[in-house]
């Protein structure tokens, strides 16, 4: 079993790739870069070309744009950062981001019990 193939295996929560903005800020810094994809946990970001990680312990505030009057925000901290991209973990979701989240994962995975399975998971977890 390859790395990639063992760590499907662990993951609990669907990736959705999803080709849209996003804004991160962090104190008095703000960049702004592409969604990845997202789950429930976290989102995979593009690393913004003028990205300073000096304060990568901090939790950072990142909304996500669905289209011009729907957004995700939530507040997350940085798990890993690779040349191009950034990995974040959710630390804390609006109710109404939540619901915009939940929507997305349901159309991507087409299977009500997928879903069901992943919010089980998220309320374990």
């Amino acid at each position: 079993m390859s790395e990639d193939d063992h760590n499907k295996e662990r993951r609990r929560f669907h990736r959705i790739p999803f080709d849209t903005s996003v804004i991160i800020q962090q104190e008095w810094q703000k960049w702004t870069s592409d969604l990845i994809d997202i789950s429930f946990k976290g989102a995979l970001i593009g690393k913004p070309k003028n990205w300073d990680s000096a304060q990568t312990q901090a939790p950072f505030r990142i909304q996500i744009e669905i289209d011009s009057e729907t957004h995700i925000r939530l507040t997350a901290t940085l798990r890993h950062e690779e040349e191009d991209r950034l990995g974040f973990h959710c630390e804390n979701m609006d109710l109404d981001s939540a619901s915009v989240l939940r929507r997305l994962v349901e159309l991507n995975l087409g299977d009500p019990k997928l879903l069901e399975r992943e919010l089980a998971s998220l309320m374990e977890g």
